[in-house]
């Protein structure tokens, strides 16, 4: 599709996220972990990757990590959000299992503003 001007027509299309939940200070032989996940996930071929750092969280500990100002701001939390297809990210979390065993790993689906491939 096009419009009159010949410029392909934008749209939503299908797609998933997956969103990887960790601790700033989680590593992977010796480097942040996920520096090693964004690394792998262009490696990949998937469309791209983007790392968050959160204000405040707490995991399996129930220990509240924060950045308020009386508090040493330790262990915040980090979120790595890649968008893709349904199965390049499944087969991305399979064949990466020993970077993202002990984590947090969620899959939604979602719909993306983007225009046709050629």
């Amino acid at each position: 599709m096009t419009t009159g001007s010949g410029d392909a027509v934008r749209r939503w299309v299908p797609a998933s996220r997956l969103t990887v939940l960790l601790g700033e200070d989680d590593t992977y032989r010796h480097r942040p972990r996920y520096h090693e996940i964004v690394r792998r996930a262009r490696d990949a071929g998937l469309a791209g990757a983007s790392v968050w750092r959160g204000v405040e969280g707490y995991g399996v500990s129930s220990q509240i990590h924060t950045t308020r100002l009386l508090d040493l701001a330790e262990r915040l939390p980090v979120m790595v959000m890649i968008i893709d297809d349904t199965h390049r990210l499944r087969s991305f979390v399979e064949s990466n299992a020993d970077l993202l065993d002990s984590l947090t790993v969620a899959l939604s689906p979602v719909e993306v503003f983007d225009r046709p491939r050629p």
